[in-house]
């Protein structure tokens, strides 16, 4: 990423396409349902590829398309994107092409399409292979549409992680530990598990406000969540991201380039992009986005990181990892955080927390209070 003519070597490029078939009741990530923009969109996510172009020496590892809904739009709009990206990076070392795909897009001619223009690894948004959990949700699919798409990619060679959600209500914990044991009797090599979250602006939101549905059950989702760490852990998977499970050596390398503080570019609407000096992200208005690239603007907000902001950030992700969190490497910072030890000592006497040398990790009990813990150790 270009810094003042300084270039920082990036990991990987995101790309958001924020299309929707419908609206899920508890998303509150920038979408937009239907998809008659895409054309314009794809015509800008080209021109911002280029307008952020690295060079060509540059060895790009991981391509990942998010949303939204990538997979609802044609896949020879994706395949236009890849082939710009190596056509920018052709000396790429690309060792992972993510696309996130909803199980009723994944059909024979698509899946076919998208292994041709070389997409190696899908995000599957199978939520649960309950259909009455699906439909509070309001998500497209059925179970047997989820189920039919996982056995029929896997049978194609594509690498396969799923993600689930925990928590939802009227889900019982024997159904969501049945959602796990269906999930690991596909041939995935990576899980994800988040917990349903009530989030503003939210079609979940508005029908608590109407007294339509009950709210967040946090008591079960704590449940719930032990119940997936007990699962996979006699599995044998490892747990190397709070809300991440994999098979030995198949973490996700796009989203690990995050936990471990690596640059990356993000192309599209409300995309990020860091470069360890500064953090930037696009407008979240597909018409603003559209027309200030066709300009030859970026319409990004850009944010120089302090010293302060580097250290917590460290914090935050470092503790939500297998790797933990490196004293030795806080104390290079230079910044004085005079209580910091006192609570270290405080969450090791209350098992949230466990020392080996100099770095720290979240116990079992402590991935609870994961936020609550990282914000104590950050310095003001």
């Amino acid at each position: 990423m270009l810094l003042n003519g300084l270039v920082c070597a990036v990991s990987g490029i995101y790309v958001h396409i924020p299309f929707c078939r419908q609206s899920c009741v508890y998303c509150n990530f920038f979408f937009k349902t239907g998809k008659k923009q895409a054309p314009d969109l794809i015509e800008a996510l080209i021109k911002e590829l280029e307008m952020k172009n690295q060079g060509e020496e540059h060895l790009l590892e991981t391509l990942y398309f998010g949303g939204g809904t990538p997979s609802y739009v044609e896949p020879e709009q994706i395949e236009s994107i890849i082939k710009k990206v190596k056509q920018l990076y052709p000396k790429n070392n690309l060792r992972e092409i993510t696309l996130e795909a909803n199980p009723d897009d994944m059909t024979l001619e698509n899946l076919l399409a998208w292994k041709a223009m070389g997409i190696t690894r899908f995000s599957v948004g199978v939520q649960s292979f309950y259909d009455e959990h699906l439909q509070w949700m309001n998500r497209a699919h059925t179970a047997m549409e989820a189920e039919l798409a996982l056995a029929l990619a896997s049978e194609m060679g594509f690498e396969l992680s799923i993600d689930l959600i925990f928590g939802i209500p009227n889900c019982s914990n024997e159904q969501w530990l049945q959602n796990l044991n269906k999930a690991v009797s596909y041939p995935i090599s990576h899980l994800s598990c988040y917990g349903l979250t009530l989030e503003e602006n939210t079609p979940w939101k508005k029908l608590i406000e109407k007294e339509k549905s009950e709210g967040p059950n946090e008591i079960a989702g704590a449940e719930q969540f032990r119940i997936g760490m007990d699962f996979m852990r006699e599995k044998a998977w490892l747990h190397y991201e709070i809300s991440n499970y994999c098979l030995p050596d198949k973490m996700a390398v796009h989203n690990t380039s995050y936990w471990q503080n690596k640059p990356y570019i993000g192309i599209g609407p409300s995309a990020h992009s860091y470069n360890g000096i500064e953090r930037r992200w696009n407008v979240s208005d597909i018409n603003v986005y559209v027309e200030s690239i066709k300009k030859g603007e970026v319409p990004e907000t850009i944010e120089v990181l302090s010293t302060e902001n580097k250290y917590n950030e460290y914090v935050m992700t470092s503790l939500r990892t297998i790797w933990g969190c490196d004293i030795e490497h806080l104390n290079t910072f230079g910044l004085e955080n005079f209580e910091f030890q006192e609570r270290v000592v405080s969450f090791l006497e209350r098992g949230l927390i466990r020392q080996e040398n100099s770095r720290i990790f979240l116990t079992e009990e402590g991935k609870l209070y994961a936020d609550a813990v990282a914000s104590e150790l950050f310095v003001e």
